[in-house]
């Protein structure tokens, strides 16, 4: 035992870090998280799994502060670090330096980045696509010359409508593929010689359609200047092409459904519609008939020996009438000149009766005159006497003889005590003389039956 050379544990934990560190480069590693915990500190601790064997991860905050999308339970992820042994436990583990969704996830999340970038620029508006042609003479399509999409479509042109295709051979699966599918949509552009561009391949994994989802052929299809149908996959699928494309086609089949209209439909209108101008031609017909008769009429009226004739009779009848005025106006006359004598000897009598009518007036007046005179000047001096007597009666004299005093200062006439002053001269007029006399007291009227004294 002496002669053993014995290794604490510690030792050996540490040699073997020693070990795995150096001989061991950063790899990549893949597998389903578990045991998921953020810390506050930021860095990111769990494990990743399989079905065999499950590996200790730390993911620093240093280095996940880059991540662009949030890990969570059961999520297959591929990571990439360096391993290490963490001595206290004895256990090895990963020191993560970066991290990306595996598979689908991967694509999924891919997807759904260049979508919102795209979607910020405005390439899936509405008002951006444009319309396709009704009626397309020449069609262009992208795709593979040996897909079935390409057989479905053609099969379906030339039952529906057939047309003229060129088809544009492209690769529609793997990391060359969006090259030429740009390709193909710039090719078409550049000759300008098809009316809308059909870029389409069969049903696939999410994997095979991914090259669909390219920015550059996005950004291609939203600049052409001819529609483009995006028929990728399956209903089911979506693809960038398919947001951007001025329509989107569930499957290959409805894209050729869709770009040109059914050859019976177009028999059925084109038939209605040369039943409806042979309807309009036959009614325009009749009545151009209809003016033409008309026109007839106006001309066989418009024809000189037409107008001579109708001349002629204007004039005979406008001589007829003149006769028929020349006699009215000639009875006219003598009937005028009949009443004139009439009217004249009726105002004659008239006359003579109202001067007689006055003459008689006027002998009456003369004669009843005088007497009328005289009572009228007999009335007028008893009307006289009597104002006479009237006035009088009314006279500042008349009263002055009945006992009345006539009160004056001066010439002017007092009617009121109020108009009186103590120790005023005054005059008192009577009828056989005047007197001064001095106001020694004044006695007003009483106001209300009461009696006061100034």
């Amino acid at each position: 035992m002496d002669e053993l050379i014995v290794f604490s544990v510690s030792e050996v934990t540490a040699h073997l870090k020693q070990v795995i560190e150096a001989q061991i480069e950063p790899l990549y590693v893949r597998g389903e998280i578990s045991n998921y915990t953020r810390h506050p500190s930021g860095h990111i601790y769990f494990s990743l799994k399989d079905a065999n064997a499950n590996l200790r991860c730390t993911f620093f905050r240093n280095s996940n502060i880059y991540l662009d999308f949030e890990p969570e339970e059961g999520m297959e992820v591929i990571c990439f670090g360096k391993l290490t042994i963490y001595e206290k436990g004895s256990t090895y583990n990963l020191n993560v330096y970066s991290m990306q969704l595996a598979g689908r996830g991967n694509l999924a999340r891919l997807f759904e980045l260049l979508k919102k970038k795209l979607q910020a620029e405005d390439l899936f508006e509405e008002s951006h696509k444009k319309p396709l042609p009704k009626y397309p003479r020449r069609i262009g399509i992208v795709t593979s010359p040996a897909g079935a999409a390409l057989q479905d479509i053609l099969n379906i042109l030339k039952r529906r409508y057939p047309v003229e295709v060129i088809v544009f051979p492209a690769l529609v699966q793997g990391e060359d593929a969006p090259p030429t599918l740009i390709q193909g949509i710039r090719y078409f552009n550049e000759i300008d010689n098809v009316d809308v561009i059909i870029l389409t391949r069969g049903g696939g994994s999410q994997e095979d359609l991914f090259c669909f989802n390219d920015e550059q052929l996005a950004r291609t299809i939203y600049d052409s200047k001819i529609p483009v149908i995006s028929a990728v996959g399956h209903e089911i699928d979506f693809t960038i092409a398919d947001f951007v494309a001025d329509l989107r086609a569930p499957t290959p089949s409805a894209a050729a459904e869709l770009v040109v209209p059914n050859r019976s439909d177009v028999i059925n209108y084109l038939n209605a519609l040369e039943e409806r101008l042979t309807n309009s031609i036959k009614s325009k017909i009749y009545i151009l008939r209809n003016q033409i008769n008309e026109l007839q009429l106006h001309l066989t009226a418009l024809h000189p020996r037409a107008i001579w004739q109708s001349y002629k009779k204007r004039i005979d009848q406008a001589s007829i009438e003149f006769l028929n005025l020349a006699s009215n106006m000639q009875q006219q006359l003598h009937r005028y000149s009949n009443k004139q004598v009439e009217a004249f000897h009726t105002m004659q009598y008239l006359l003579q009766s109202k001067l007689h009518q006055y003459q008689q007036n006027l002998d009456e007046l003369t004669l009843t005159l005088p007497s009328e005179m005289a009572k009228k000047f007999k009335e007028t001096e008893n009307r006289i006497s009597m104002l006479e007597l009237q006035l009088e009666n009314i006279s500042p004299k008349h009263m002055l003889n009945k006992g009345y005093a006539l009160v004056q200062r001066g010439e002017h006439i007092i009617t009121s005590v109020k108009e009186l002053t103590l120790e005023e001269e005054i005059s008192l007029r009577m009828k056989d003389g005047s007197a001064d006399v001095k106001v020694q007291d004044i006695y007003p009227e009483p106001e209300n039956g009461n009696s006061t004294a100034d």
